[in-house]
């Protein structure tokens, strides 16, 4: 297998995300987890106090979301549902940027949001800024990855899956301007081993999806 599938496990953060999620299924998701040895875990906030203890003594992470998936909530929500998240065991923060205040040009607004919620986590939990690429043109894009940098993000995340999927040209673009200031994790539709390869392969770095046990199986079964 390439070096681009190299412990490919350890690229994925495992989703549910979708609002009609159960208990039930947020324990097989971390059952899943725990199979496959994933990086982590990507949860709804209500669901972060039963995968912290799903997942508990394993080091899988436990991702949880702000302002998902429209990024159109108010910013001191944003930082209360983040801070919330972490109390309740969250170790990442995959948060929406405000796409319309982007989308409008009000990139300064929009900067300063994720600087706020940045400033009220705690320095060793990871923030990720969905900027829901679909939706912005090429340069849009790169004025996010400036505003992602600035406000202190550690990644850059395509898409929340809601509204169009992580391309590899998206995520081409986004590693090559960022010169390494974030990482650039890829979400959306990533369904298949061969997506993955390609996707790393542009330079992302995390992998968020729903799919992540089958395209384990799937990678599993071919190194046999």
């Amino acid at each position: 297998m390439d070096d681009a599938l190299s412990h490919l496990n350890k690229r994925f953060d495992h989703a549910a995300l979708k609002p009609e999620v159960t208990e039930k299924q947020i324990v097989t998701l971390c059952k899943e987890a725990r199979q496959y040895d994933l990086f982590a875990v990507a949860v709804n906030p209500v669901w972060v106090s039963l995968a912290r203890n799903e997942l508990a003594g394993t080091g899988i992470r436990v991702v949880s979301v702000a302002g998902f998936p429209l990024g159109a909530s108010r910013s001191e929500i944003k930082v209360a549902e983040a801070v919330r998240a972490v109390g309740d065991g969250a170790q990442e923060i995959d948060m929406v940027a405000n796409i319309g205040w982007i989308i409008s040009g009000q990139f300064d607004r929009a900067k300063d949001e994720i600087s706020t919620v940045r400033k009220n986590l705690p320095y060793n939990v990871l923030l990720k800024v969905i900027i829901e690429s679909g939706l912005l043109t090429k340069g849009q894009q790169l004025e996010c990855l400036k505003i992602v940098i600035d406000g202190g993000a550690q990644f850059v995340k395509t898409s929340t899956g809601f509204f169009g999927g992580a391309t590899v040209d998206q995520v081409a673009r986004l590693v090559k301007a960022s010169k390494g200031g974030v990482e650039v994790k890829a979400s959306g539709g990533i369904r298949s081993l061969r997506q993955c390869r390609e996707l790393l392969d542009a330079g992302a770095t995390r992998l968020g999806s729903s799919s992540s046990a089958a395209i384990m199986n799937e990678y599993l079964s071919r190194r046999e």
